[in-house]
């Protein structure tokens, strides 16, 4: 929690980290790992049973990690058991509002908070879109857009499970799908363009494509804008090895007024993360004066 620097992480904690992937004990734990990069706001996925008992592990995790508000999805039956969240620093933001927006398959978490002393609100995110339907995934993504409308400063983290649209500046080569044994996996990513299955680059498109996009791929703004290109590292799967090579899929995404107090974007894949997740834990950091200036500007 820098003064002067704005942090904000996501992640996508598998099974909420209640266990080590390799079944032994390990330290640090994540949200050892997650506070060592002091994160004013924290969008996180999966937040499996931390619901439960009161939201006690959701109120842990905040506390451990500086005393942050926490606030969560809900579960429903029938549906992804697997919520996600938003955790802010209340010394540097007051919380306006909260939803939880329904869809299908699982629930965007949505806040409204206000940055001390400036008159535009900045409206908060944390998505984990469908991870078997692509048409699914295209509402989820239409949905998060409206978080942006009416000139609305807006900071997206996701999980995406589908795949960055400018394919020719991704550190990683395209997927070939010829190559990757799940099938399952393969009807779940792809979709059908020009009478071929192809990687599901929807999502991407409806949020970051286009003449006049919502919003700003963060790590894809580093490394053209910054120079800065092992932002664009993939993420996920540390661990699967049936599914294709390595892919950026979990994002962060902000309105392009945000994205010019943009400062840097890492991509955390050390080997202690890896004992507990197979995504990467993604850190922006943003000129939080620049950020001020922006939420001071009337819309």
């Amino acid at each position: 929690m820098t003064p002067d620097v704005l942090v904000v992480a996501s992640w996508n904690i598998q099974k909420n980290g209640r266990a080590p992937l390799d079944g032994r004990d390990h330290s640090p734990r994540p949200e050892e790992i997650l506070a060592g990069y002091e994160p004013d706001i924290v969008f996180r996925q999966e937040l499996s049973g931390a619901g439960a008992h009161g939201k006690r592990a959701l109120y842990a995790e905040a506390h451990a990690l500086g005393g942050l508000i926490a606030f969560m999805g809900e579960e429903h039956a029938g549906r992804s058991k697997n919520p996600v969240g938003v955790m802010v620093n209340p010394r540097l933001f007051d919380v306006v509002a909260h939803t939880n927006d329904d869809l299908a398959w699982k629930q965007i978490c949505h806040l409204e908070v206000r940055r001390k002393d400036c008159p535009r609100a900045l409206h908060l995110a944390s998505a984990h879109l469908c991870h078997y339907d692509p048409h699914l995934r295209a509402t989820e993504a239409r949905r998060l857009t409206t978080y942006a409308d009416h000139g609305h400063a807006a900071l997206i983290g996701m999980d995406a499970n589908s795949y960055p649209h400018r394919t020719d500046v991704e550190i990683t080569d395209p997927i070939d799908w010829d190559t990757v044994p799940d099938p399952v996996h393969f009807q779940h990513r792809t979709i059908e363009r020009d009478g071929r299955r192809v990687s599901d680059t929807v999502p991407s498109e409806i949020l970051t494509g286009g003449a006049k996009p919502v919003f700003t791929d963060l790590a894809h703004h580093a490394a053209t804008a910054l120079g800065q290109r092992q932002a664009l590292t993939p993420t996920s799967s540390l661990h699967r090895t049936d599914q294709g090579p390595m892919r950026r899929i979990d994002l962060q995404l902000g309105t392009p007024d945000l994205a010019t107090a943009l400062i840097g974007f890492e991509v955390i894949d050390i080997p202690d993360v890896k004992r507990w997740t197979d995504h990467a834990l993604t850190i922006a950091r943003f000129d939080l004066a620049a950020v001020d200036r922006i939420l001071s500007t009337a819309r």
